[in-house]
């Protein structure tokens, strides 16, 4: 069976499908197998509607009188029928599902499943899914959920998967038989995996076909590591010597103590750049904990080394930042900083000298990467907030180097924890360094829930006491526009004016200008904004020690490692600060906020939100969904433990990677995350 055949050649499929199926990344019938259940409906044992209990609930009947109400919540539905057998009747209702009203054939009979509570003043049975009771499959009534996609509906896939099944046991291995672990997966090959995801009997079948999919996964993901560190191993680098005297000269006069944490991973670092391999190293430190004066002193070593260092930045107001902190540091001891962004004056002279090595530090933008930026002799590349730059502008940086038969040594940065399971698999191919100590005289910041119905009592004269005390606040809006579901920056700001007539509140949103942000930050950041109203566009953003409160509305719709780097932006100097977590009063808060409230630990919060939420969210917030894991839980570490010693084996032999062509495929995507070539 040819996986990698257009989907139009799939029977069932014609033109129109075609283009949706593509509109929605469905290509190939290998994507197309791919397209797993999102849940399974169990069908096997209805209950008669006389004898409804309350809970999750199967029923067999026949569906009339329905109707979409709208109610009086702009773009809010609810749709409701009357669900019948011979034993009596019950309502049904939908939520925002008004296409449910033309779904139903009054004369047909399906099968509902769906909870059967008390809502709305009555019990009734609350947003149930359906199917066709002649569609059923005569072998099982356990039947997979398939999510929708544009116009298509999940009993779509249903029927196609049905059109495919005589053909599955064609379906040829991606994995070599001999790698996969059967006492951990419990299943055979690839096809048997995947008949037993589309054509279950029971859960256990579910459990086999996904764990076999868990585990191809992290395979690729840790050979794709592996491979990455054997490649990197080639690669040649400068080596820059290790100067103690001059190192120790400049931690001497720093107007502030090292952290332990600070002190091993700059050893760490110092260590590497002495090596004529080259240095790949992830620099995670939790917010506030450090980073910059530990680049300053890698950058210092490569220049005094004789060459050159550059500090990429994702944005210009957090570029300057950066540079004005370096120019402070490694200016006394004759290093000459060069900030580059977009907007900077005398460019092309400020090139110049960054070409001739007048300026041994660069700190800049993307302007950093355009083709006419050359360096005389780059021989460190150092990434703030690496997520914020894809592959080929981190490679764009790494090939500036005039000399091409070296390359620079790599540091790159992130203010987001990495649960360790998470670096184990996913940064295989690098070594990590971890500042989890913040410097001294640093104030725990006091983290409270708070319901919004409490705010004009509680937290208004808290801020209107912090502002008249010469201090500022965030004030975090999901929303850039008006919605049901939360307050708009806009509305906010409005708001807030009205409240403190006095102070100068301002707002900030990712839709403006460039130059209009960095204004408004600049303008925060010189203490002329009193309250500065601002979707997550701030979570990571310029160093603000006299904001000493956080207020995030809507909390409830952030994830914990968000949550945690917003909350980052206050308590960076040496007051007292505080983050206000706003929560709808109807409800007890989630144990995310929960634990953001007893918790200041990120790396603590890195693993609750692993436990919580799975790797998807964590590593988007790292890699843009790059990593685009669909059944692993990187929390699994035996099955990762049985996975990277496979994969160990499997790397030794170079001739694997040509005999086994879809899986050399695969893993490229993986290997491009963090490669140096």
């Amino acid at each position: 069976m040819d996986l990698f055949q257009s989907i139009e050649n799939v029977k069932g499929i014609g033109p129109k499908t075609t283009e949706i199926l593509q509109k929605a990344g469905i290509f190939t019938l290998h994507d197309l197998l791919y397209y797993l259940p999102r849940t399974y409906e169990n069908y096997q044992s209805a209950t008669k509607i006389a004898d409804l209990r309350p809970g999750k609930v199967v029923i067999r009947g026949k569906i009339k009188e329905l109707a979409v109400n709208r109610t009086r919540r702009r773009n809010f539905t609810i749709t409701e029928g009357i669900i019948s057998d011979n034993s009596g009747s019950v309502r049904a209702v939908w939520f925002n599902q008004p296409y449910r009203a033309k779904q139903f054939d009054k004369n047909k009979e399906y099968c509902f499943s769906g909870v059967y509570d008390f809502s709305y003043g009555r019990y009734q049975l609350v947003s149930p899914s359906s199917v066709v009771a002649s569609d059923m499959p005569t072998s099982s009534n356990f039947l997979p959920v398939y999510p929708a996609k544009y116009t298509i509906k999940p009993h779509f896939f249903n029927k196609i998967m049905q059109n495919l099944r005589t053909s599955f046991a064609a379906i040829p291995d991606l994995l070599p038989s001999e790698v996969v672990d059967e006492k951990m997966v419990k299943i055979r090959n690839r096809a048997e995996a995947l008949f037993a995801v589309h054509f279950p009997e029971n859960e256990a079948d579910v459990d086999r076909g996904r764990t076999y999919f868990a585990y191809e996964e992290l395979f690729e993901l840790i050979l794709a590591a592996k491979l990455n560190k054997k490649e990197n191993s080639k690669l040649k680098s400068a080596s820059l010597p290790f100067s103690a005297a001059k190192t120790r000269e400049i931690v001497a006069k720093l107007p502030f103590k090292l952290t332990n944490a600070q002190r091993i991973a700059t050893w760490d670092i110092l260590q590497d750049l002495e090596k004529t391999t080259p240095m790949n190293r992830l620099l995670q430190g939790d917010v506030g904990s450090g980073k910059t004066v530990v680049a300053a002193l890698a950058a210092y070593q490569a220049i005094s080394s004789g060459k050159q260092a550059a500090l990429l930045a994702p944005t210009a107001i957090l570029a300057t930042q950066h540079a004005e902190s370096l120019d402070t540091l490694l200016r006394p001891f004759g290093v000459h900083v060069g900030l580059l962004t977009g907007s900077s004056k005398y460019k092309d002279v400020l090139k110049r000298h960054i070409s001739s090595g007048e300026i041994d530090l660069v700190v800049g933008t993307h302007a950093i990467l355009t083709d006419d930026t050359r360096f005389h002799d780059l021989a460190l590349c150092i990434i703030d907030e690496q997520h914020r730059f894809g592959v080929a502008q981190r490679q764009k940086l790494l090939l500036k180097n005039s000399n091409t038969d070296t390359v620079p040594h790599l540091l790159t940065m992130t203010a987001t924890p990495i649960p360790r399971s998470l670096q184990l698999s996913i940064f295989g191919d690098l070594d990590v360094s971890i500042l989890n100590e913040l410097p001294k005289g640093r104030q725990p910041i006091e983290t409270k829930i708070m319901p919004e119905v409490n705010l004009r009592e509680d937290l208004y004269p808290k801020v209107k006491q912090t502002i008249a005390e010469g201090q500022q606040v965030y004030w975090i809006c999901k929303v850039i526009e008006d919605s049901d579901d939360a307050i708009s920056v806009k509305k906010q700001a409005k708001k807030l004016e009205k409240v403190f007539p006095d102070m100068e509140i301002s707002f900030l949103h990712g839709r403006m200008k460039p130059a209009e942000k960095d204004q408004i930050m600049g303008d925060f950041a010189a203490g002329k904004i009193d309250i500065l109203v601002s979707t997550t566009v701030v979570e990571v953003g310029v160093n603000v020690p006299n904001a000493t409160i956080m207020v995030i509305m809507n909390a409830e719709n952030y994830g914990l490692a968000q949550l945690h780097q917003l909350r980052g932006r206050v308590g960076r100097g040496d007051k007292k600060s505080y983050c206000y977590l706003i929560v709808d009063g109807d409800k007890n808060p989630s144990r995310r906020l929960r634990e953001l409230e007893k918790s200041t630990d990120g790396f603590y919060l890195a693993e609750k939100d692993l436990e919580l939420r799975g790797p998807g969210e964590i590593y988007g917030s790292l890699q843009h969904g790059a990593l685009n894991l669909k059944i692993a839980t990187l929390a699994d570490t035996k099955l990762i433990a049985a996975a990277s010693k496979q994969a160990e084996a499997f790397a030794k032999n170079t001739e694997n990677m040509v005999k086994y062509e879809e899986l050399a495929k695969n893993i490229k995507k993986y290997q491009q995350l963090t490669t140096l070539n």
